[in-house]
Order: C-alpha cells, then sequence, then structure tokens
C-alpha cells in the first residue's frame, strides 16, 4: 500500500514508518522541519515538507495515498491550543476530500467523547469531530490514554524533592501506554481491511499512582519513593515553575483534575500491550541516570 504519515519521525512516528516499510509498503512522512529530509529518506520513507496548516501542501501530500495516518503535532507555543487543534482538524479534513483518501487511522485520546473539563484532551475532541464530519470515509480511531514518557517530566521533581507527584493521589487508577505500543497498534490498524468506522483503545498498564512511584522507585534505586497529592493550586504553580506558559498550565491541571475523577479512562475492552510498567520503569532508570 501507499501510506501517508503525519507526525515526522516522533517517539511514535518513526517506529511506524519502520514497521510499515519492512512489511513492504511504501511510506510518505510529512515534516515541518526541513533537516528532517535526510533521516527520512535514510529509513527508506518519502519526505513531504511543509506546513500541516497549509491545506494545498497537505492535499499534494495526502493525494494517492491508500491509507492515511493523522495525529496531532504538539505547539504548546499557540495562545488557544483547544482552537489550534480544531484548525488542524478542519485543514485535515479539506485536504482529505480534496486529495480522495478513503481510509483514515487517527490517533486520539482516551476522553475525546467529552467536550468540556479535559484540558489538553479537548484537542483530541476536536480533531475527531472534524474528521468525522467527512463524507465517504472509513476513519479508525485509536484512543491512547496517558503516554508513560510524560513521565520524564517528573525526574526533576524526585531528583530536587524526593517524590513523585501531580494534583490527585497515590489511589489513583492511570491507565498508560508506551509510544512503542502505540506504533504497533497503528501499524496493526493500517494493515488491517477497512470496513467501517470504529474506536479501539490501546493500553500497556493499568494500576494506581502509588504502583507507578513503587515501579519507578525500584528501577532507579529509591525504594522508599513515594506519590503525593498536590492541590490543583500547588500543581499550577509547580508547571508554570518548569517554564510552561499559563495557559498551558491550566490545561494540564484540567488534564489532573479529570485523571482525579476518573473520567478518561474508557472501558478499553483489549488485552494490555506488551510493554507494562516495570519494563517502562527501567528505560525510566536509564533516561535518570543520564540527566
Amino acid at each position: 500500500m501507499k501510506i501517508t504519515l503525519t507526525g515526522s519521525l516522533g517517539n511514535i512516528g518513526k517506529p511506524l514508518a519502520i514497521a510499515l516499510i519492512t512489511a513492504g509498503h511504501e511510506v510518505t512522512i510529512i515534516s515541518s522541519n526541513e533537516d528532517r529530509k535526510a533521516a527520512i529518506k535514510n529509513i527508506g520513507a518519502i519526505p513531504a515538507i511543509g506546513d500541516i496548516q497549509d491545506v494545498a501542501f497537505l492535499t499534494t501530500a495526502f493525494k494517492g495515498a491508500d491509507v492515511l495516518y493523522t495525529m496531532i503535532p504538539p505547539n504548546f507555543s499557540v495562545p488557544d491550543y483547544r482552537a489550534y487543534s480544531a484548525g488542524i482538524g478542519q485543514v485535515y479534513a479539506q485536504a482529505i476530500q480534496a486529495a480522495g483518501v478513503a481510509n483514515i487511522v487517527n490517533l486520539s485520546s482516551m476522553g475525546a467523547h467529552l467536550s468540556e473539563g479535559t484540558g489538553l484532551t479537548l484537542g483530541a475532541y476536536e480533531v475527531a469531530k472534524a474528521l468525522n464530519k467527512i463524507p465517504g470515509v472509513i476513519i479508525k480511531h485509536l484512543a491512547a490514554p496517558y503516554i508513560f514518557t510524560n513521565l520524564y517530566g517528573n525526574i526533576s521533581m524526585i531528583r530536587h524533592m524526593g517524590f513523585l507527584g501531580a494534583n490527585y493521589d497515590a489511589n489513583t487508577r492511570l491507565v498508560m501506554v508506551h509510544p512503542l505500543d502505540i506504533a504497533d497498534a497503528v501499524a496493526a490498524t493500517i494493515q488491517t481491511p477497512f470496513v467501517e468506522n470504529e474506536t479501539n483503545y490501546v493500553v500497556s498498564d493499568d494500576c494506581t499512582t502509588g504502583e507507578v512511584a513503587a515501579a519507578i522507585g525500584k528501577a532507579i534505586g529509591q525504594p522508599e519513593l513515594s506519590w503525593m497529592a498536590f492541590t490543583d493550586e500547588q500543581a499550577l504553580a509547580g508547571i508554570m515553575q518548569s517554564g510552561v506558559r499559563e495557559e498551558i498550565a491550566k490545561l494540564l491541571v484540567e488534564v489532573g483534575i479529570a485523571v482525579r475523577k476518573g473520567v478518561l479512562w474508557m472501558p478499553y475492552g483489549k488485552k494490555k500491550g506488551t510493554r507494562n510498567l516495570e519494563i517502562f520503569a527501567e528505560e525510566f532508570a536509564t533516561r535518570y541516570q543520564q540527566n
């Protein structure tokens, strides 16, 4: 097949592209970074370099694709993240229609069915809403929960404060996924016949935040490591002190509130991925030692 991927060569995009190329497909990778062109060619893919908010560029990049993979490129510098995401969704929808692509795999999020109160996840809601309105296409949404690698942002907290924490406590349920499990799931979904619209969930592990702290503590040689609950105000101040803009920090706090309430986690009904919390904890330990 001819497959076009958004997302450049990120933690999901690169292993996804390699898996599809290894399976014999022709893969085009869209990136806004001219410097990525050589790296894209080096893995055997075709680079398409341009602005993903440019309908004409995307229409050309999408044209001829048997399957298109879409995702929201993170951009925390925008003044309104929800509006930015909605704009991306609209541009994708226009380009898909103009290019005549019939089969879409969209990386979404657990909680994307909710229109309010989920912070950054509202971006996934907006993109799904735009894609679902496209006539004559089949869309497979792949909903991911909390991504393991987000925990890397807590390395400084562990080093300087001696604990992990957020605006939810140690008994809070946290459904998680490894980026490589997402890549595997997207690759499998792309290569499965497109029959009807569907939403599937990709999960690597499902446990409490206290268990997260225990697994990471064991891996880094700090078995006493615990999970601390912050107030929403404390969480906001801490996120902003790390250099995150207030608008984005508020959305992250709102995500935490949704996690605390348990409203994000859908009944995924699928077996877990191959890379569970203990496996990621070892990867975390390697990163921790390097920082």
